[in-house]
């Protein structure tokens, strides 16, 4: 079964509420790290490269998980500060003998078969600065395997616009795909997107997924097909005030046809019942 998509508020709102009635934050994030795990042959030198809030924490659980497995990860900080769950599993992994390595040294990353980033999560906005640009640049210059927890570093989680972003070669979405992984800058920087089911209930339903291969059925007949730059110039909108999916609800709605607005990878698609998120990476 395809996961949802889901804007970045939708996300946020529906963690907080699983939190405060099912499942404790600390449990999430150990579930996240092990759908990390799960996607991943972890072989190997392993880096983590992990920022000050959740994501960072994904990272950290995911070292106990590995050291639990007997591989010994090095974990590269961006930052001094932590969330309160990743503390925990920081101190966790320090404690199981995970080694740590500093990002000021030249060429950090070089050597390792596996780097994963932790530094941003999806609620990022803006442009990336300071050390975390400088631990993007040193990911995005290593021959190593690029895994991104749940969205690509510098990318907006509902926009998919990032001036400086990740490269994965695999990107593990957390709970439910967020818009801002099919729009802007995202395909040029996901190599292959996957989802993993951590048990967030969601407040309420947005947007489906649907198979690439399924977009043909919507191109045919009463259907209106342009690229994301007729649609943004249609719309009046830019890449970074995009709400995709409300834009393409209220023109189907309003022509009384399919719209269909693709780019070389990715699609979203708007009928009469529901709105569409496609890619080929999915």
């Amino acid at each position: 079964m395809l996961p949802p998509v889901v804007s970045v508020e939708n996300m946020r709102q529906s963690d907080a509420h699983t939190i405060a009635n099912k499942t404790p934050s600390a449990e999430l994030m150990r579930r996240a790290a092990q759908g990390i795990f799960d996607a991943v042959r972890f072989t190997g030198r392993i880096a983590i490269v992990c920022g000050a809030g959740n994501n960072g924490g994904d990272g950290y659980a995911l070292a106990c998980i590995l050291l639990g497995h007997g591989m010994t990860p090095t974990i590269f900080r961006a930052t001094d500060k932590f969330s309160k769950d990743g503390l925990y599993y920081y101190q966790t992994a320090i404690g199981m003998g995970a080694e740590e390595g500093s990002l000021s040294v030249p060429a950090a990353l070089e050597g390792f078969d596996i780097v994963v980033d932790c530094l941003l999560g999806t609620g990022f906005q803006g442009e990336v600065r300071g050390a975390v640009r400088d631990a993007i640049e040193q990911i995005n210059a290593s021959s190593a395997y690029i895994i991104s927890a749940d969205i690509n570093s510098g990318l907006n989680g509902d926009t998919g616009v990032g001036a400086l972003a990740v490269n994965s070669d695999l990107t593990v979405s957390i709970g439910a795909c967020k818009t801002g992984m099919f729009l802007g800058d995202a395909p040029d920087h996901i190599g292959k997107l996957v989802n993993v089911d951590i048990g967030i209930e969601l407040l309420r339903e947005e947007y489906k997924l649907m198979d690439y291969e399924h977009l043909h059925f919507f191109e045919g007949c009463n259907s209106v097909v342009m690229t994301m730059e007729e649609f943004l110039e249609k719309t009046g909108a830019t890449p970074e005030t995009l709400d995709a999916g409300g834009f393409i609800r209220e023109l189907t709605q309003s022509e009384r046809k399919t719209i269909v607005v693709k780019t070389d990878r990715t699609a979203v698609i708007g009928d009469l019942n529901y709105i569409y998120f496609t890619a080929s990476y999915f």
